[in-house]
């Protein structure tokens, strides 16, 4: 019979997804077919999946961490913010509609039979679901017609562990505090506690940890560390995007989009030695000394690109460029290069055009059609075959798509200048492939450091998995699955 167990947290980027990876992982290496699951995920970081949708980001991982190829069913439903009032939203990988935040709480209430239908699915097909929840119960406010955290839970009948952030401060009212304001039947859903980030002597900590035991009934299954590692794995919460760990020659710098999406597309060159990669915050101009400017993908280009400008980055762009400089855009940063971005239906906010950066000759219309599609490619410059994969709206065309920058399936895609210092595609993912990598950084004059970005990933799992079972009950927590 199917178990299935659910961490929720006390609050927003507590560290569940990470937990529910490490969880994953230790239970697939105990001979258990595992499968991850979210109801709900807010996240403009998404990945696309062997049949043919999206999901958040965090599951792709856990699905790894897991040995599963990453479906539909593991998130079925994606909110990916447009605006500060508005979210696309995708039902069991497919765009539904999108709405206000106002108007989502009426629609909530009929998604739930969408949820219910994936974990069931999930739940037919393998030993354990481990259940990943949203921001936080304590939110009692939005309780009503919930489907992330505790409205799923009771109406999947499953148990909840509460997980907690220490290193924010006040953990014991984390904890507490959420045991008082949540109802009596929520309440009697936990099984228990964990506490999460500890840095230093966890010790130090037993006198906390036996008052949340005593203030709430519910039992402790341990204080888990700080894992150092963590860095290695995909973040997909755009708060959690860091600078690259790299001290080298080579200075690439990234825009810090107001709606940035897919940034893991900079994770493998975050963890290469010769390179020095800066994620640029809102204020902050682009360096004289850059090399390289990567302007990544969006959620909403055009608003994105008004961003763009009130930083005075496309200023900085033009004398990155007469300096000699490179810039790469990735998908809706592709889109702004350009001279032109079209929006002539309202795809991404009111209908309207406006000028883009003049980087490229080309220009996008933006489509009702999404493109969702795992690729296998060649890059032109250098013939380096790679791996990516295509999520976006809008068709590019224009002159400079003659000098394109790969080859996918004999058909021509992206686009760059006649000196080819400026390039764009809509192509993710494509650093994950460490041979085209290695070629991309040899054109900027700088070294790979040789090391497997995938197997970086797998190995820094297997780290969490053995730092979870070092400190956690790992055996506990299973058995309360049910």
């Amino acid at each position: 019979m199917t178990r299935a167990l659910m961490i929720q947290g006390t609050g927003s980027n507590v560290g569940k997804s990470m937990l529910v990876a490490g969880l994953c992982r230790a239970a697939t290496r105990q001979g258990l077919s595992v499968a991850p699951f979210k109801p709900q995920n807010m996240s403009n970081n998404a990945a696309v999946t062997s049949d043919g949708g999206e999901i958040g980001r965090a599951q792709a991982l856990q699905a790894l961490a897991c040995g599963k190829p990453m479906i539909t069913d593991m998130n079925p439903v994606l909110l990916k913010p447009e605006t500060d009032v508005g979210s696309q939203v995708v039902v069991q990988g497919r765009r539904l509609t999108t709405v206000k935040a106002r108007d989502y709480a009426a629609l909530k209430p009929s998604l739930m039979e969408k949820v219910l239908e994936s974990f069931n699915r999930l739940k037919s097909s393998n030993d354990l679901v481990i259940v990943e929840g949203a921001g936080s119960p304590a939110e009692v406010n939005l309780r009503a017609g919930d489907i992330a955290n505790m409205g799923f839970a009771q109406a999947a009948d499953i148990p909840v562990i509460l997980a907690c952030d220490i290193d924010r401060g006040g953990v014991i009212a984390q904890i507490v505090g959420t045991q008082a304001v949540i109802s009596a039947e929520d309440a009697a859903l936990v099984a228990g506690f964990m506490v999460n980030k500890f840095r230093g002597d966890p010790s130090l900590f037993d006198d906390g940890y036996a008052m949340i035991e005593q203030q709430t009934g519910w039992p402790g299954f341990g204080v888990f560390p700080y894992f150092p590692e963590a860095w290695k794995l995909p973040a997909e919460d755009g708060l959690d995007i860091a600078n690259g760990k790299g001290t080298g020659d080579l200075n690439i710098v990234c825009l810090g989009l107001s709606r940035i999406a897919n940034f893991d597309d900079l994770d493998p060159l975050a963890q290469e030695d010769s390179v020095s990669l800066t994620m640029l915050r809102a204020g902050q101009p682009i360096p004289g000394d850059t090399d390289l400017v990567i302007i990544p993908g969006s959620k909403s280009t055009r608003g994105d690109l008004a961003f763009l400008r009130e930083q005075g980055w496309d200023v900085d762009l033009q004398a990155h460029v007469r300096r000699g400089g490179h810039v790469l855009g990735i998908c809706g940063g592709y889109q702004m290069l350009g001279q032109m971005i079209r929006d002539p239906e309202g795809i991404e906010g009111p209908a309207g055009e406006v000028e883009g950066l003049g980087l490229l000759q080309v220009e996008t219309v933006m489509t009702g059609d999404k493109q969702l599609t795992e690729t296998r490619a060649v890059h032109a410059a250098s013939h380096t075959p790679f791996h990516g994969y295509e999520i976006h709206i809008g068709r590019t065309t224009g002159s400079d798509r003659s000098r394109p920058f790969a080859m996918v399936e004999g058909r021509e895609e992206g686009a760059q200048s006649a000196d080819g210092c400026i390039a764009g595609s809509y192509l993710h993912g494509m650093f994950r492939d460490d041979d085209f990598r290695a070629a991309w950084l040899a054109s900027l004059g700088a070294a790979s450091s040789g090391v497997g970005y995938d197997a970086t990933v797998e190995a820094t799992l297997d780290l969490l998995a053995d730092h979870m079972e070092r400190h956690l009950n790992v055996a506990g927590l299973l058995a309360v699955a049910k």
